[in-house]
């Protein structure tokens, strides 16, 4: 079995943004990992893998620092990996999409794993997008995967049950949290990681100029929320604390 991973590398979920002095943000001593998500996808492509045999490859798009990540997932047991710079393009989830459809469809394979979402951005788009340009169909949020006989069949949450789909490959399939729990890489498997074969291209190889992977969305600006206010503590008995919640929210909070 052939089988893809979309990944993306992304902040560290306990790293502190701050902006710099240009109101971007800044990156300096910000840790990198690998998009949680999309570590369920790498984690479910290796069970897949183990249980069918074949081939997985992971694909994702960025500048140079984007190998670490890519390594971790050979280092958990992937066997190539490919890295696509933008050339300085800015790259939003349209041209993400463009690219790493490029990219995939230049490999074999059988089914396409991603992550629900990025935990930077939280737009969701880029799989689908994917899936929609080459024309495959998708299941998203995916818990349990069952793969045979050239069929998938998946298992999502929605709102007070559980859906079943059933979907012919290839298809692509994005993972969510309960899907499985992610390995840790083995001292041999990141020795091995380090022989195998990282593929980087550029636009120009994917048969790609600037203009088509242009983004359709530009960033104005970057601010950081609000610092939330102190809160407050109303004293007095039970009945008299809930008159003064009750009219602090009515009419400081203005909630109800």
């Amino acid at each position: 079995m052939k089988i893809v991973v979309l990944l993306k590398q992304t902040f560290d979920t306990e790293a502190k943004i701050s902006l710099d002095a240009g109101g971007r943000i800044n990156r300096q001593g910000v840790n990198l990992i690998i998009n949680p998500y999309d570590e369920y996808a790498v984690e479910e492509a290796l069970r897949l893998k183990e249980k069918h045999g074949g081939e997985v490859t992971v694909v994702s798009v960025g500048e140079a620092q984007v190998q670490d990540a890519l390594r971790q997932a050979l280092a958990m047991g992937a066997d190539k990996a490919v890295l696509v710079s933008p050339d300085g393009v800015e790259v939003d989830e349209y041209s993400t999409a463009v690219i790493l459809a490029k990219a995939v469809a230049r490999q074999e394979y059988d089914i396409v794993l991603a992550g629900w979402r990025a935990i930077d951005d939280g737009s969701a788009q880029v799989a689908a997008r994917v899936a929609e340009i080459l024309g495959l169909p998708m299941v998203n949020m995916v818990t349990k995967l069952e793969v045979n006989g050239g069929r998938a069949v998946a298992t999502r949450e929605i709102e007070g049950g559980v859906e079943v789909v059933e979907v012919p490959l290839p298809a692509v399939i994005t993972a969510q949290k309960g899907l499985n729990e992610p390995r840790y890489p083995s001292m041999k498997g990141i020795m091995q990681a380090k022989k195998k074969p990282l593929e980087k291209l550029g636009l120009s190889d994917l048969g790609l100029d600037p203009a088509q992977a242009a983004p359709k969305v530009k960033i104005l600006q970057y601010f950081l929320p609000a610092a939330r206010a102190a809160g407050k503590i109303l004293p007095g008995e039970p009945a008299e604390a809930a008159a003064a919640l009750a009219k602090a929210l009515r009419e400081e909070a203005k909630v109800i």
